[in-house]
């Protein structure tokens, strides 16, 4: 730590070890600008992530104080007049950025050289799309660089050092192409302990790619604080709310959900029967059939459940299509009962909660007047 009664600027300006650092960040920092263009935002976050190690390895925080990161903001702009981006928060933030993420490399010490060095030959699509059969640690690392800074700072604050929740958010902001507005959302949900946890049979009924794809899209609990519903609501006024508001409700279904119908219409037999919900799912290939109860779940649910995926499967799905998936959506649920349940069934099925934020009670009525009301109100006005 900086003693008091030194003047840190001078003290590090008599360095040469930093001196000669500061020449070699300018030097580095404009060729990695004039490249920008061709890998957009990859070339930026490469300087970032070598800023962040090289103040990781050089110590200077530990020998000066947290007074460094304002020397160095001063000096970096002092030798790179207006260029933006070295202010004392944002290289506090490299810095954080190198020290979450260093696992990765620790891993693969070449990879991000070699990395940066394929985006300047090559787009980045294409240098993320080669190498299909290198280590999912690989392809984490190369997804650091692809996604805007402001959404890592995001992360950061976020996920408080722990790697594994930021890699989340960073793959899903690349694979739903989300803005900020729509990450700072999920950040400020549980997403990351409620992606992939429904209690399903996936593993028993389907092949093992298609299980781990169809235990990816579930939920458990699935967040409903979008509906509103009064005290003593039931399935009915789920299913309506979640129509109301369906985009909300694919949102939180997630990718590659689209939507069918409500109360769809099968014919078996001289019977008709009307499952709550059916969606379709592009990268499953395959129909999800959603039923809701507003009660703790029991195994005979499953029942009626099992019966519409089976309905589904033989009058919808087509040769193209993988087997239809049944998801139980109920208040909650016991975990144990739950995968007992799951057992004696040959239908890949799953089952979740949900969550509501709110309840109107049931007399509820809106300080708003209806239309009628204000008709009425202009009426009597006029006599």
């Amino acid at each position: 730590m900086a003693k008091k009664n030194i003047d840190l600027a001078v003290v590090l300006h008599d360095d040469c070890d930093y001196k000669d650092w500061l020449v070699e960040l300018k030097e580095r920092f404009y060729s990695h600008r004039l490249k920008a263009s061709c890998a957009t935002n990859g070339y930026l976050l490469d300087f970032y992530w070598k800023l962040g190690r090289d103040i990781e390895a050089k110590q200077y925080t530990n020998t000066y104080g947290s007074g460094f990161y304002k020397n160095l903001s001063q000096d970096l702009k002092n030798e790179m007049p207006g260029v933006k981006g070295f202010s004392p928060t944002n290289l506090k933030y490299m810095s954080y950025f190198y020290k979450l993420y260093a696992p990765l490399q620790a891993n693969c010490p070449q990879l991000a050289d070699n990395f940066i060095e394929d985006l300047y030959i090559a787009d980045i699509q294409r240098v993320v799309a080669q190498n299909e059969n290198r280590p999912q640690t690989a392809d984490d690392f190369k997804l650091l660089f692809l996604i805007p800074w402001d959404h890592h700072r995001r992360i950061i604050d976020k996920c408080k050092g722990n790697m594994d929740k930021a890699l989340f958010f960073v793959r899903k902001t690349w694979e739903n192409n989300w803005g900020r507005d729509v990450l700072l959302n999920w950040l400020d949900t549980d997403l990351y302990e409620r992606d992939g946890k429904a209690i399903t049979n996936f593993q028993a009924t389907l092949p093992a790619v298609q299980s781990d794809l169809a235990q990816q899209i579930t939920k458990d609990p699935y967040q409903l604080d979008f509906l509103n519903l009064r005290e003593k609501y039931d399935e009915h006024d789920i299913e309506e709310e979640l129509v109301n508001n369906v985009t909300r409700f694919l949102l939180e279904l997630g990718k590659g959900f689209s939507y069918m119908g409500r109360q769809f219409r099968l014919e078996v037999g001289q019977q008709e029967f009307f499952p709550d919900l059916l969606f379709y799912n592009a990268h499953l290939h395959a129909y999800v059939v959603i039923e809701l109860k507003a009660q703790s779940f029991h195994p005979s649910f499953l029942g009626q459940l099992s019966f519409y995926v089976s309905a589904i499967n033989h009058q919808f799905k087509t040769d193209i299509d993988n087997p239809t998936i049944g998801l139980l959506i109920c208040k909650d649920k016991d975990n144990v009962v739950a995968k007992y349940a799951l057992d004696s069934y040959k239908e890949p099925m799953g089952i979740s909660e949900y969550q509501l934020s709110k309840l109107f009670p049931k007399d509820f009525k809106s300080s708003m007047p209806t239309i009628e009301e204000l008709e009425k109100g202009l009426k009597d006005n006029r006599e």
